[in-house]
């Protein structure tokens, strides 16, 4: 009986941390086109030459898609946000992935 609870208790908690820090209040559906949001998103970077290679976080919430890692060049960077743009349902893009230096 307790790991009936105990599943049901991670299931219900997963997800519900967001980058904005904040309590998640988004309705099932929200969280549907959140999730078909990231899952294009990182579809077009696994399909992407340049960017397939780095690991490249997405968080995506009411639209608004964060960007977060490291990448070895600013083209890869402005590629990643230029794909997130460019999917469907993407509000906003806050690019935080951050270019390391090759030197």
């Amino acid at each position: 009986m307790c790991l009936n609870a105990c599943s049901a208790m991670m299931i219900g908690g997963s997800g519900v941390g967001t980058y904005e820090g904040g309590k998640d209040e988004r309705n099932a559906a929200q969280v549907s086109a959140d999730s078909a949001i990231t899952t294009g998103i990182l579809r077009k970077y696994d399909a992407d030459q340049m960017i397939r290679s780095f690991n490249v976080g997405v968080v995506t919430v009411g639209g608004r898609v964060m960007l977060s890692g490291t990448v070895d060049s600013y083209a890869a960077r402005e590629m990643a946000e230029r794909l997130a743009i460019e999917t469907d349902g993407v509000k906003s893009v806050d690019n935080q992935i951050r270019v390391q230096n090759s030197e």
